[in-house]
């Protein structure tokens, strides 16, 4: 594992083939191929954050099969000694955001999926709700629920802002659409908080905001960068402090960035900007608008890679990016030298594209 940081790569999950796996079906996980890809990042010395947007949280994935995961995957992890966190959702209500809920019925709903996440071994992420979204009224319930949970709580949490760019329905999240007023809101429920929470994952794709919140955390909270445009310069950080990392682009970077922590740990920041500065463009070209759909992209790069044997997704996420889109994510992953066959990866590519 890394020393300098504690790096989580936000791992996707792998569809069954043979299964239905259309929109709104349940869904059906190859439970094999994912696992194994879960094997091959704790090789590598990552941690993993499962059952999160990365493995289709709210686009596919429901919560009987997101329940599978973290169980499924909490027990591999012991098996290893891996390290592990799990998203902590109300996704189980049935409607939700559109269905009315009570804050009493959100907070049930966290507190069910935060059960099932800390008997797996795993430590909780509490993911933004949209149901929670769509039901409050301003940041004190907000407070009200987040008081709830993290009280319940056995260990340190780790928070989750997720900004609306990767899910529109979270618009206003902590309170309001104005990103000032909600940095106030959170950092109040953080400093009243601390000893509950381990730190907070800051998915705005917004350097500069980042890093102005990181430097007002409290004394031993940390900031988790879920910041796929601006990775490389958040995690080298600068003289005020750094970023920990739980990315949805360490899925497809996994050797790459496996290798540039290395090189941190070993206080080569010019190495480590080295490896992973030149992948950027990929990172943004994945996580461009609209950036909801960029799971298409880490699964196409995994099927092209040889870690799973087709490119099927969970709700028919596959075709959430088109031809362009993905063929030009094949040659910036051909310059970047990020497939580990390059033959093998042009001949599904060729498959794919019918040349």
């Amino acid at each position: 594992m890394p020393s300098s940081r504690t790096v989580f790569a936000a791992a996707h999950v792998v569809a069954d083939p043979n299964a239905d796996n259309a929109q709104g079906a349940p869904a059906v996980v190859d439970w094999d191929a994912t696992l194994a890809f879960r094997h091959r990042l704790w090789s590598l010395g990552l941690g993993i954050a499962d059952a999160m947007d990365t493995a289709q949280r709210g686009m596919g994935l429901d919560w009987a099969a997101t329940k599978e995961l973290i169980q499924r995957s909490g027990a591999e992890a012991r098996s290893v000694g891996g390290l592990i966190c799990c998203g902590v959702g109300t996704d189980q209500l049935p409607g939700a955001p559109t269905s009315p809920y009570s804050l009493a019925e959100i907070g049930d709903a966290y507190e069910g999926q935060l059960e099932v996440v800390e008997q797996a071994g795993a430590q909780p992420v509490l993911m933004c709700s949209r149901a929670l979204a769509a039901t409050a009224r301003g940041a004190e319930d907000y407070a009200e629920v987040y008081a709830r949970i993290l009280g319940q709580a056995e260990r340190p949490v780790i928070l989750h802002w997720l900004g609306d760019m990767f899910d529109p329905a979270l618009r206003g999240y902590w309170g309001g659409a104005d990103l000032d007023a909600a940095t106030e809101s959170v950092l109040a429920i953080i400093n009243e908080h601390s000893a509950k929470i381990d730190g907070i994952k800051v998915s705005l794709l917004d350097a500069d905001r980042e890093v102005a919140l990181r430097r007002r955390l409290p004394e031993g909270v940390r900031l988790y960068t879920g910041d796929d445009f601006n990775f490389p310069e958040l995690i080298a950080g600068d003289e005020q402090g750094f970023s920990h990392a739980l990315l949805g682009i360490f899925d497809p970077l996994a050797t790459q960035a496996a290798q540039a922590m290395r090189l941190l740990d070993a206080g080569d920041v010019a190495g480590f900007r080295g490896v992973l500065d030149p992948l950027v463009p990929l990172a943004r070209h994945i996580f461009a608008a609209p950036t909801q759909f960029y799971k298409t992209g880490v699964v196409f790069l995994a099927y092209l890679s040889g870690y799973q044997d087709h490119f099927k997704m969970i709700g028919g996420q596959e075709s959430g990016r088109d031809r362009a889109h993905l063929t030009k994510l094949y040659a910036m992953a051909v310059e970047g030298g990020i497939f580990p066959d390059v033959d093998l990866a042009a001949a599904r590519f060729k498959e794919y594209s019918g040349e």
